[in-house]
């Protein structure tokens, strides 16, 4: 969540801010009035408390008419002091339900607009023209079947529309992917982590996907359980609640977990194959950091990867995501796309952002410098989203004889393998 004290300060920075997301600017001034009740109620408890006091002295030396008099105005008092704390209370819970309808402030340099209004930053390696090579590229649907590596029409009879089965050279694809990820980011000085995938409440709505992603999270309600849709989630709760000294940081995690996520309103997009579906495995960066670090640590995330990306040898553009299309957490994020032949364009397939102080209020992430305590910084970046990565890989290195090239990079991890044959029919 944002920080109190600025929303008093400058106000119409954060307005300025909804605006730029698409979001309601009209709560800003609702919360700046209810952050006043809460204020002036808790100076009103407290004078009435300690009138309430003063008056609890003199009781015990009243005798008489007096006392009786005092007595009733203690009686008066008390009541006052219940409903000035009642008032409080209340005060203090519209004041917070309304800041966590507020997003992150929007870094200055992030481009207005909506999902279409990004820019591209830079463009790294060139998409091969398959037409000048004498053969038109097949989809990676096409492509994993021939390899007998995905299976969707038994995830769709299992599990229903948007699930599939990694079958074969499939299963030991995403393996080899994971392995890698896990490696260049440990090398990178990551902890690996496995994470659970079922988070309570306070940890999915600290991470601000209870609030404009809300639609697309899976809830388990006997057990008031939510799936987690990136191990992002749990990474950023791990120190929920803590104090890390400065000198520790930062900390650096890569969590490995599956992701679950309904993508609501997305019906008729992407419907063919594993792009675009409901569960899948990822490699996730995650970072604790000063806050005054945290732009030089987005650069980072973003170098790392690029660095996968350029390792998997795929041809991507980074783009700085406009204001419209960015996580209620993220002040800035940073997109790679890989080209993907078939589709004529690129498509994201990492992702980097930073949430600066936003997340740690939220869940009381803090760190201690001397004798200062204050919220920390957090960022995430995708290393590897595994379904994704499996179709700019197929398509990217697909040969004219229906073999798929391995990348150099990859083939520790498969064996020494340095092409994925078709099955034999």
């Amino acid at each position: 969540m944002i920080d109190l004290r600025l929303l008093r300060e400058d106000p119409d920075r954060v307005r300025a801010s909804q605006r730029a997301r698409g979001e309601d600017v009209d709560v800003v001034d609702a919360l700046l009035s209810a952050d006043e009740r809460r204020r002036s109620s808790s100076v009103r408890f407290d004078e009435l408390r300690s009138e309430q006091k003063a008056l609890g002295k003199l009781i015990p030396k009243a005798t008489g008419d007096e006392k009786a008099a005092l007595l009733k105005k203690a009686g008066e008092l008390s009541a006052a002091v219940k409903a000035a704390d009642a008032e409080q209370d209340e005060a203090a819970e519209e004041a917070q339900r309304l800041l966590l309808r507020i997003g992150n402030l929007v870094h200055p340099d992030v481009p207005r607009g909506g999902e279409d209004d990004f820019v591209v930053l830079e463009t790294v390696g060139t998409p091969r023209d398959f037409a000048a090579e004498g053969f038109e590229p097949k989809d990676h649907l096409e492509l994993g079947q021939s390899l007998g590596a995905i299976d969707v029409e038994r995830g769709a009879k299992v599990s229903g529309s948007r699930f599939y089965y990694l079958t074969g050279i499939g299963a030991l694809l995403e393996l080899a992917l994971v392995n890698a990820a896990i490696a260049q980011a440990t090398a990178a000085g990551f902890t690996p982590m496995l994470t659970p995938a079922l988070v309570k409440p306070r940890a999915m709505e600290g991470t601000g996907f209870l609030g404009q992603a809300a639609q697309d999270v899976y809830h388990l309600d006997n057990d008031d359980l939510y799936l987690v849709g990136t191990s992002e989630v749990p990474l950023a709760a791990y120190h929920m609640d803590e104090i890390i000294e400065a000198d520790q940081l930062p900390l650096r995690y890569a969590g490995f977990s599956p992701c679950f996520r309904r993508e609501a309103g997305t019906y008729g997009k992407d419907t063919r194959g594993i792009f675009r579906v409901h569960q899948f495995d990822k490699v996730e960066m995650f970072s604790y950091i000063a806050p005054e670090d945290a732009e030089a640590e987005h650069a980072r995330l973003l170098e790392w990867e690029k660095q996968w990306l350029t390792s998997l040898e795929l041809p991507f553009q980074v783009i700085d995501t406009a204001t419209g299309d960015l996580g209620s957490s993220a002040s800035r994020k940073f997109d790679c796309e890989a080209w993907i032949p078939t589709q004529g364009k690129y498509r994201e397939l990492t992702s980097t952002s930073n949430c600066n102080e936003f997340q740690a209020r939220r869940l009381s992430v803090r760190m201690r410098d001397g004798k200062n305590v204050k919220p920390l910084a957090t960022l995430n970046g995708t290393l590897c989203a595994v379904p994704r990565t499996i179709v700019a890989l197929l398509e990217n290195h697909q040969q004219a004889d229906g073999t798929v090239r391995v990348p150099e990079a990859l083939r520790p991890y498969l064996g020494g393998r340095e092409l994925l044959e078709p099955l034999a029919k």
